[in-house]
């Protein structure tokens, strides 16, 4: 009897480790097919002791990676930002797979309520001109390795994108005094890891979708596979650090690309505190 028990054990093991796999991957189908359609507009606050005074409670909203996003859905996320009252829209770079597509996109955003207007850079699949004029059209702000004050003691930078040009952060913030809160925007956030970050309080980024399919939102091979980032999962999805420490918030990005698992559809929303 015992040989028997003995027998039948590494059976129940391999049946037990089928039955795993069989309801992991009926849990990930389940959710591509679900919550991973679903736009999620995800709170996040941001602390500091550098944020200027006056701006308490400033919130800032943040959207990135649209392209392939149908005019339907973009303009649901047009109606959901003016309804959660911003005061800044920024936008993280790419925003075109086809020609066209950044002036439907663009004008779209410029719907958009704000207190203080719309910036944002370029990214990897855009043609930085063809965004950047269709910016300008409708009163948006391109950043191109420059800044601006947004109220005073709060400066706002942005990078060319780090494949399709030459991101320098240290010209972006050469308006910047040293004791500003500075908020960098980049599309690809291994700019972070490649150049001086030390002065910057804040820094957004997309670029990654999330990992696009993931483990449970925990580990992808797509990152390496697809030569997304030179730095494994660190700027999977979420909050993460540059190079010099500063934190680095990157979002999943809300376009409509599939299959996305485990990697929902994101627009960022950050409260200053």
């Amino acid at each position: 009897m015992a040989r028997k028990n003995q027998t039948k054990s590494p059976l129940r093991t391999i049946l037990k480790a089928t039955l795993l796999v069989i309801l992991i991957v009926l849990i990930h189908v389940a959710h591509a097919l679900t919550l991973d359609r679903i736009i999620e507009y995800r709170e996040v606050t941001f602390t500091s002791e550098r944020v200027p005074a006056g701006m308490e409670g400033y919130r800032i909203a943040f959207v990135v990676d649209t392209h392939g996003i149908s005019e339907t859905r973009l303009q649901s996320v047009v109606d959901e930002l003016n309804e959660r009252q911003v005061d800044l829209l920024l936008l993280g770079g790419d925003f075109a797979r086809s020609e066209g597509e950044p002036q439907r996109s663009i004008g779209l955003l410029s719907q958009v309520q704000t207190t203080d207007g719309i910036f944002g850079v370029a990214g990897n699949h855009d043609r930085y001109w063809e965004l950047f004029a269709a910016m300008e059209t409708h009163g948006m702000t391109p950043l191109s390795n420059s800044g601006a004050y947004i109220r005073e003691g709060f400066y706002l930078a942005g990078v060319e994108d780090l494949w399709r040009r030459n991101p320098d952060i240290a010209t972006a913030m050469a308006g910047a005094a040293a004791d500003s809160f500075v908020l960098l925007v980049t599309h690809n956030p291994d700019v972070t890891m490649q150049e001086d970050t030390a002065q910057i309080d804040l820094i957004l980024s997309g670029h990654s979708h999330g990992g696009q399919m993931t483990l449970f939102g925990l580990w992808t091979p797509v990152l390496r596979l697809r030569g997304i980032t030179a730095y494994g999962h660190r700027f999977l999805s979420g909050w993460a650090e540059s190079r010099d420490g500063a934190p680095v918030y990157v979002s999943n990005g809300v376009g409509e690309y599939v299959p996305r698992v485990f990697a929902r559809p994101q627009v960022i929303l950050i409260t200053l505190e």
